[in-house]
């Protein structure tokens, strides 16, 4: 394998990854607080319609971004009256978000645009243009680096760097903020934090905000950036392959980036090489596409029983009076 090939597995993934990194982030802030969210696959879905239709619109991919994320906080919020504030199961909260948006989207896109459930064609503004870092021009011909830095780093969009900025941002909001301190005492303690003066409740629905608005980003990219608008079921089990990654990671940040890098390279590999010729077998083209999925199984089988989740997750919290 020469160095070109590998300059363009590791620029796919990168592209390939990016909205499976907002989405791993939307369910880290979310769990973190002890809400476990099914529904990443559904926010991420309907942020996905939402941008490419008010992009199609109004001709700009940032008019897109805001109605992305609009409305995936409204999904968030609903999943959150329904597992917060109504204290119901939070797994059928979020598996009925996923059928509401896998149903609701074609049947407005097929409404809208009369497409079979799709939205036109984007371009010019109406698509995040790549940006060309500094230097990239210059540093093209140094060996090694600068393949690397100029074909890999660069040209991409504005999207893929705020997901990128999103993973330190994250690690000290968590870690280093009053906010992330509470939030995650949340998750392991309510009643604690219920007898310190915080409330649990308020805390909880910040969590979901915040994944709403990771989950509209990470939306956004996929029909605004990473393709030219919006076609059925797009996220395509990204949100499912999301929370694997987050299990893999142990609810961290910066293992939640490496973990998604590696979902995204296999899927950049099955781009690549549609049939792999390992000399004595060839892997069919449906094998290849099914490396992400096949990995999603393993880490969920290997690793759920290791990984220690957030020891309120998943339970309501009921104030005792």
């Amino acid at each position: 394998m020469d160095l070109a090939t590998i300059v363009q597995i590791l620029e796919s993934t990168l592209r390939l990854a990016t909205p499976l990194l907002f989405t791993c982030l939307a369910g880290l802030f979310s769990e973190r607080a002890g809400i476990f969210d099914i529904g990443l696959e559904g926010k991420l879905l309907v942020a996905a319609f939402f941008s490419a239709a008010f992009a199609f619109y109004t001709g700009s991919a940032w008019l897109g971004l805001l109605a992305g994320i609009a409305a995936s906080v409204v999904f968030a919020l609903i999943h959150g009256f329904a597992s917060i504030t109504f204290r119901g199961n939070q797994l059928i909260s979020g598996v009925a978000i996923n059928f509401l948006a896998a149903g609701m989207t074609v049947v407005v896109a097929q409404s809208l645009f009369h497409q079979g459930g799709r939205t036109p064609p984007l371009s010019g503004n109406a698509r995040f243009e790549r940006i060309d870092l500094p230097f990239a021009d210059a540093l093209r011909d140094v060996p090694v680096i600068g393949p690397l830095y100029s074909n890999v780093l660069s040209g991409n969009s504005v999207l893929v760097y705020l997901g990128l900025l999103a993973v330190p941002l994250t690690w000290w909001v968590l870690y280093r903020t009053r906010f992330g301190l509470r939030l995650r005492a949340v998750g392991e303690n309510p009643a604690a934090v219920d007898t310190a003066g915080v409330s649990v409740v308020r805390m909880r629905y910040y969590a979901v905000i915040i994944a709403g608005v990771l989950c509209g980003i990470g939306g956004a990219y996929l029909s605004t950036s990473l393709a030219a608008g919006f076609v059925k079921d797009m996220s395509a089990g990204r949100g499912y392959i999301a929370l694997a990654a987050l299990i893999f990671a142990k609810w961290r940040p910066w293992q939640a980036l490496v973990a998604v890098l590696l979902f995204g390279m296999l899927e950049a590999i099955a781009n690549r090489w549609p049939n792999l010729d390992l000399g004595l077998i060839t892997l069919p083209n449906q094998f290849m596409a099914a490396l992400p999925y096949i990995l999603t199984v393993v880490i969920l089988a290997g690793f759920v029983g290791k990984a220690i989740p957030p020891r309120a997750g998943g339970e309501p919290y009921v104030k005792e009076r």
